[in-house]
């Protein structure tokens, strides 16, 4: 999954191409949230998979740890969250509806 797949594009004056700001929502927390603490080669993508079956959902778990700015890679020993809940199932069944729309 590429991560501008859902991110809409345009074309500056010059013609250079563009993306539209991505919004994303605010993951509440939730009593199933699954929290772990990192080791060392721990990756966003690995644990996406690992959790959500989607490598290409690491920015869940960025999103809801404030980390991800750059790199894949998971700060060693620092606690993660894990968003579960209905949240995310409601998230990516709005993923996959608008992808099987467009």
């Amino acid at each position: 999954m590429d991560r501008y797949e859902y991110v809409t594009q345009r074309r500056s004056e010059t013609g250079k191409r563009m993306y539209n700001t991505s919004r994303y929502p605010v993951l509440e927390l939730s009593e199933e949230d699954i929290y772990i603490y990192s080791k060392a080669g721990m990756r966003l993508d690995n644990l996406a998979f690992k959790y959500y079956g989607d490598s290409g959902l690491w920015w869940i778990i960025a999103l809801g740890n404030n980390i991800g700015k750059g790199t894949f890679v998971v700060p060693l020993q620092m606690q993660i969250r894990i968003p579960q809940g209905p949240q995310i199932n409601d998230l990516t069944g709005e993923l996959n509806d608008w992808q099987n729309n467009v």
